[in-house]
């Protein structure tokens, strides 16, 4: 088969075509969502079909036919294998979708048009091979209406051409489309055909899927309300077919992005099998990182901050496998920027941000492999001969360090010996086990909490908040014990959903309303407002009479409560962007807690805050309250407000119309965001902002804790007192308290100087004592002295003093102290002289330290240990001595 015998294309431009030709058959076009589902049985966005879920469960209706989109997905559950031809952790799907639009004749058609017409990818109808489930005739009969020969459609099992919900649920026959790559790339054998295990020569690049039935616990198979379609093309699969290549890595991105490997490492792509392999992981690495992080997700110990840092890792550990040292994931990140930000803006909007946590992960993991190193050096030291190295070290070192096997195998061989890999894959799949057990549930999950049901049943909850303290209500529902409930008495704590509320849910960071719901002589008591499913829940109980579905009420926040957390919330806003002019534009909230008394917020960075940062920024703050500026809101669609500058929260969603919040009515004001939160009136109305306190709060991100208002008062206050007590106990003005304590510190440092000196110093009474008593050996004097009171640092000074007395004479120490908090420090050391002698001091601090309840060790000519027993000292030095010959 020649390879001229159908056309180039780019895959930009098939992702165009497919997504335009699917819009022109009356198909909705849907960009792609996220790579954090809104779905919480999901780790990951993993397909196309994940964003419609709602409209396949029947939940949501579409006015459309169906859908399309070309969905960013990642998949790492079979990462092992990443780096092949044909696997890929992140990838691109192409999707069409029906949920009882069009049929699944259309879909057959529509495929069959798109993938042969010449006007679309014009692929030779020769070379094409369908697979359908063993039963499903119809699909046979569709396909050769097409035009597709019965020779050219083979029938799979419930294996291959079957999918499910799961046990029970939703499910129906597959229709795969194969590409014949040409005998090249087949095996031979007899039986060689599409759904080959054996070979690469035909290449699955299109499911479609008919959801038509709803499998029962007794195995029974009705049809469905309506049937529905769900179909996935891999772009880069698709990608190399048409540009004629033989894997999914020869495409034009991912090979643009191994060109990048190629010019770092100076491997040429296709001279050496590991080294390729090394490059392919990169390349397909690097993206998923790019993507994950551009969809708000920041590297982390769990969930899909673990994926992260693993993808991360992986890439980091491969390219020294290539000899590439420091950091160098961020050429990737600019690359794929460059390649993929028109698509896919988020990564280019964030492209610095990005770029910050690739190098600050990359330099941490540097320091992680080089501790992993030094470990498993230390563990193979310990050895026995011919013995081999336990899997469960192994495991530690992937687990504790993030230390890769491949490595750990690479470094044992080196050194002859063998690692235990049952041990070490037993190690692994239990921990596959509790990860798939607690986050890689099903794509369609579970959805029957009572929530659930009432989220289907009853109308979103219309706030009034942002204008009103109170509204008349109706009671739409009661729940108590997780069920609903009719009717609530006195005493009982219940959750309670209203048609309209000026209670605003717990939401972006800001606290939930209290406050009262009242019906005549009932009073409700609301201690708390929670956002579930789209209705707005109040929590507390019922103080006085009864509540009863359908009373009509009057709902009444603590307004004194909310003005303080509107105060906070602009607070917050006003911090974010003077953080941004501070320190940079890589910094995007990563958190935030807006409650009366204070405001927590966390941003992305790479380092601690400095105190003229932090002064600065507090200024700028200020500044803007001094202003008096007003906050100014207006409702607008969410191209409009990115256009005009409103910031974003990193990672969140948006729908099509948004409140952007503003602090003046510039067209470039300081702060401006898309935030559905409630307000202050005006930046004066925080009176005073005052940061309390900044810190790290893990890899990549800060906190910086403040206050405002009557909170910022109260701090000031608080910190006043504690100066006036301050200086009263130092004897001086307020005003002079820095400069008393710093000559109080240097008083101190003083006297420490002087009894350090008069108690270790080369003349002082204790080593010379010590030195009298020195005992000659072969070749050298040794002291072996109890020097109780010393630390392990003065410990040392001590041996410099023994040292001093010896006059430059060969001489070493034993040495022995019951520290002033109860422990035990021990020291062994000795001269060149004494070590040419045989004197060696981490042989003899190994022998005694446990005498003493410690561990330690160290070179010839000095080994330290500590110990818990000070009980014990004199038979350790006891033991030094006879270990001597004394």
């Amino acid at each position: 088969m020649s390879a001229a015998d159908y056309k180039t294309m780019t895959t930009a431009e098939i992702r165009e075509d497919f997504l335009r030709f699917f819009e022109a058959k009356g198909c909705k076009l849907y960009p792609s969502s996220s790579l954090v589902p809104d779905d919480p049985s999901l780790l990951l966005t993993n397909a196309g079909m994940n964003q419609f879920k709602e409209y396949y469960q029947g939940t949501k209706t579409m006015a459309e036919i169906g859908a399309c989109s070309c969905q960013k997905c990642l998949r790492t559950n079979d990462i092992d294998n990443i780096g092949d031809a044909t696997h890929l952790s992140f990838f691109e799907m192409l999707g069409n979708f029906s949920f009882g639009g069009y049929s699944k004749a259309d879909a057959i058609a529509w495929a069959y048009d798109f993938i042969t017409s010449p006007e679309h990818l014009g692929l030779p109808p020769e070379r094409l091979y369908m697979t359908v489930f063993e039963d499903d005739d119809e699909a046979i009969e569709l396909w050769h209406a097409q035009g597709v020969p019965y020779d050219h459609i083979s029938r799979l099992g419930e294996k291959d051409n079957f999918w499910a919900a799961g046990p029970t649920g939703p499910c129906g026959p597959c229709s795969e489309i194969y590409f014949d790559q040409g005998e090249e790339f087949g095996c031979g054998g007899e039986h060689c055909g599409p759904g080959c295990d054996d070979c690469d020569r035909y290449l699955e690049f299109w499911n479609l899927v008919f959801t038509q039935y709803d499998r029962q616990e007794d195995g029974s198979m009705p049809e469905l309300p309506h049937r529905n379609i769900d179909t996935g093309m891999g772009l880069e699969r698709i990608a190399a077919i048409m540009q004629h290549k033989g894997t999914n890595y020869d495409g034009d991105l991912l090979r643009g992005l191994i060109a990048v490997g190629e010019g770092l490492s100076g491997h040429a792509y296709g001279t050496d099998a590991a080294h390729d392999r090394s490059l392919r992981i990169v390349a397909d690495h690097a993206r998923a990182v790019t993507f994950m992080i551009g969809d708000g997700i920041l590297p982390g110990n769990e969930g899909r901050g673990y994926v992260l840092r693993r993808l991360l890792r992986r890439a980091v550990y491969h390219g020294r496998l290539m000899g590439i040292e420091g950091s160098f994931l961020g050429a990737y990140v600019d690359k794929i920027c460059e390649l993929m930000g028109g698509n896919y803006p988020a990564i280019q909007e964030s492209h610095a941000l990005i770029d910050g946590i690739v190098r600050a992960e990359e330099e941490r993991f540097g320091a992680t492999l080089d501790a992993g190193e030094e470990s498993l050096a230390a563990e193979l030291d310990a050895l026995a001969e011919g013995a081999e190295l336990p899997g469960e070290v192994a495991f530690k070192l992937h687990d504790t360090y993030g230390f890769p096997i491949d490595l750990t195998r690479e470094i044992c061989e080196a050194r002859g010996v063998a690692v235990d890999m049952d041990a070490f894959d037993a190690c692994m799949t239990e921990q596959r086990e509790r990860a798939r057990a607690s986050a890689n549930r099903d794509a369609w999950g579970t959805f029957n909490d009572v929530w659930t049901a009432l989220s289907d049943q009853l109308p979103a909850t219309e706030f009034c908040g942002y204008e009103q303290n109170e509204a008349a209500a109706r009671v739409l529902a009661i729940v108590a014990g997780g069920e609903q409930v009719e009717r609530a008495e006195k005493g009982d704590e219940v959750e309670v959903v209203l048609d309209v509320t000026p209670f605003y849910a717990e939401m972006g960071g800001q606290v939930g309303d209290t406050g009262r719901v009242e019906k005549g002589q009932a009073l409700f008591h609301v201690t708390d407002t929670r956002a579930k499913g789209g209705l707005s829940v109040h929590v507390g109980t019922v103080e006085e009479g009864a509540l009863c579905v359908g009373d009509a009420v009057t709902a009444t926040i603590d307004a004194g409560r909310r003005e303080l957390i509107r105060r906070n919330h602009t607070a917050t806003h006003l911090l974010d962007a003077a953080l941004k002019k501070v320190l940079g534009e890589h910094v995007s909230q990563a958190g935030s807690l807006v409650a009366p008394d204070r405001l927590r917020f966390d941003f992305t960075h790479f380092e601690a805050v400095t105190a003229d940062e932090l002064a600065r920024i507090e200024g700028m703050v200020n500044a803007e309250i001094f202003a008096a500026e007003p906050i100014v809101t207006r409702v607008m669609g969410i191209d409009e407000a990115k256009a005009s500058g409103a910031v974003a929260l990193f990672g969140e969603k948006y729908g099509d119309v948004v409140r952007v919040v503003s602090t003046g009515e510039s067209e470039t004001p300081f702060s401006r965001e898309l935030c559905g939160g409630t307000h202050a009136r005006n930046t004066a109305d925080l009176g005073l902002f005052k940061i309390v306190s900044e810190g790290s709060v893990g890899s990549n991100a800060r906190r910086i804790e403040a206050v405002t208002s009557m909170g910022a008062i109260e701090y000031v206050d608080e910190r006043l007192l504690a100066l006036d007590e301050v200086a009263r106990e130092l004897k001086c003005r307020p005003d002079d308290v820095a400069a008393r304590v710093e000559a109080l510190q240097s008083e101190l440092r003083e006297t420490r100087k002087a009894l350090e000196a008069a108690t270790t110093g080369a003349g002082a009474g204790k080593v010379a004592d010590a030195y009298k008593g020195a005992v000659q050996l072969d070749g050298y004097k040794v002291v072996v002295a109890r020097l109780d009171g010393l630390s392990g640092k003065e410990m040392r000074s001590a041996w410099d003093g023994i040292r001093d007395a010896a006059g430059g004479e060969p001489v070493a120490c034993v040495i022995a102290s019951a520290t002033s908090d109860g422990k035990v420090a021990l020291l062994a050391g000795g001269t060149d002289g004494a070590v040419e002698h045989g004197f060696a001091a981490g042989a003899i601090i190994k022998d005694i330290a446990g005498l003493v309840g410690g561990r330690g060790g160290g070179k010839p000519a000095m080994a330290q240990a500590g110990g818990s027993d000070p009980s014990g000292i004199d038979a350790a030095l006891d033991a030094a001595r006879a270990a001597l010959g004394i």
